[in-house]
């Protein structure tokens, strides 16, 4: 009886509250899958190539070192700060794995721990120096990331380059999954969320709490399958699961788990809202930036693992270009705020696929690299506007 009160009170339920979040400001990651649905549906019809396996496949492969370098500008956000030398980071890291296997012969899984431990060294000193001499971040990393462009040049010498021949590094951007085993993480997938949705109604229903009706959790698992088993089969129909799907995955849950469901990551969210207040409250505020600069950093190292991946050489040029201001506006345009406190890790992921949809969809039509960086400097001030509106009304309450 009471599952059916639910169940008619349910849909009144969900438009009010859809009504207030949009009175607020607060839709979430809807404006972003909304405007996806958007560019999805101009392209394809400007190009029938646009959501072809083969494009699909090709769009995650770009967003790969852009989707990880925004987790961790997600993550400088999310603690009222910012870091500009991830891209430099980036760079210097590929230049030691470089280093590493054409000069050293090091196996390809050693020199990659030594590319993303050099990118977390290098985000511990430039922490410390943020926390114990008190300079901003954004003068400490603008410094650092000017450092680092000259560390890279040294590391990589007068040729300016080295050709990454590992297997191992190589098939990180170029490997797929069979398309048994695509179906099968798409099963793994499915049966994850089905727990973790199980779980949540356990511990509301031992807390006395009410849940939403079986019905309509079953339905949302259902499209979640759906969906999951029509994405796998497309990628199936080109070479399969792009293996850097799954790492960007692995990146994306590691770090929502840390940020949502870890004592730190509570801090991270404390320090941004409110670092002063924070600190009365006995968090190690400085700990924690310090933590969290060296956490960012290893994820640049990891960006430019993948980025000499897909070059299959590591240059001068690897992490420069648009490359950190790609990640800035992947974390913003998905939903991070600015002003701290407020964002989630996938964010920087649905920012990566709309910077790399709309380039990618430009691509196919041949329109030139200043049409595409003008477009997303258009969608990066809209992102901006509607933080601040949000920021506004939730001030204005």
């Amino acid at each position: 009886m009471t599952e059916i009160a639910h169940g008619a009170l349910g849909r009144p339920a969900l438009l009010a509250r859809l009504r207030e979040r949009l009175r607020h400001g607060e839709l979430g990651p809807i404006p972003v899958l909304a405007g996806l649905v958007v560019i999805a549906i101009v392209f394809q019809s400007l190009n029938p190539n646009f959501l072809t396996p083969r494009n699909m496949s090709n769009l995650i492969l770009q967003i790969g070192v852009v989707g990880t370098l925004g987790s961790g500008v997600v993550l400088a956000l999310l603690l009222g700060e910012i870091d500009l030398s991830l891209g430099a980071v980036a760079g210097v890291a590929a230049a030691v794995l470089g280093v590493m296997l054409s000069e050293y012969g090091w196996p390809g899984w050693l020199a990659l721990l030594a590319a993303i431990v050099t990118g977390a060294l290098l985000g511990l000193l430039q922490g410390f120096v943020i926390v114990v001499f008190r300079v901003p971040s954004f003068i400490a990393t603008l410094a650092g990331l000017l450092a680092w462009q000259g560390v890279q040049l040294i590391l990589l010498g007068p040729t300016g380059e080295r050709l990454v021949r590992d297997p191992l590094i190589r098939s990180i951007a170029s490997g797929y999954l069979s398309p048994a085993m695509g179906y099968a993480i798409g099963a793994l997938v499915v049966l994850a969320a089905a727990a973790v949705v199980l779980r949540r109604r356990t511990l509301r229903q031992k807390a006395g709490l009410d849940n939403e009706p079986a019905g309509r959790a079953a339905f949302r698992l259902a499209a979640l399958a759906l969906v999951v088993a029509l994405f796998i089969t497309a990628l199936n129909a080109y070479f399969g699961v792009p293996f850097i799907l799954l790492l960007l995955g692995a990146v994306v849950l590691t770090l929502t788990w840390f940020t949502e469901r870890t004592m730190t990551g509570r801090h991270i969210y404390a320090i941004g809202g409110h670092a002063e207040a924070a600190r009365r409250a006995g968090i190690p505020v400085a700990a924690v930036r310090i933590g969290v600069f060296s956490l960012i950093a290893a994820l640049a190292g990891l960006g430019g693992v993948i980025s000499a991946s897909r070059q299959f050489a590591v240059s001068i040029g690897t992490g420069g270009g648009t490359l950190l201001l790609d990640a800035i506006a992947a974390a913003v345009i998905g939903g991070t705020s600015l002003f701290g406190g407020r964002g989630r890790i996938y964010h920087a992921i649905l920012g990566a696929l709309v910077i790399g949809s709309v380039a990618n969809g430009l691509d196919l039509l041949g329109s030139p690299s200043s049409t595409k960086n003008i477009a997303t400097g258009a969608i990066l001030v809209i992102a901006v506007a509607i933080d601040a509106m949000a920021r506004a009304n939730r001030q204005n309450r």
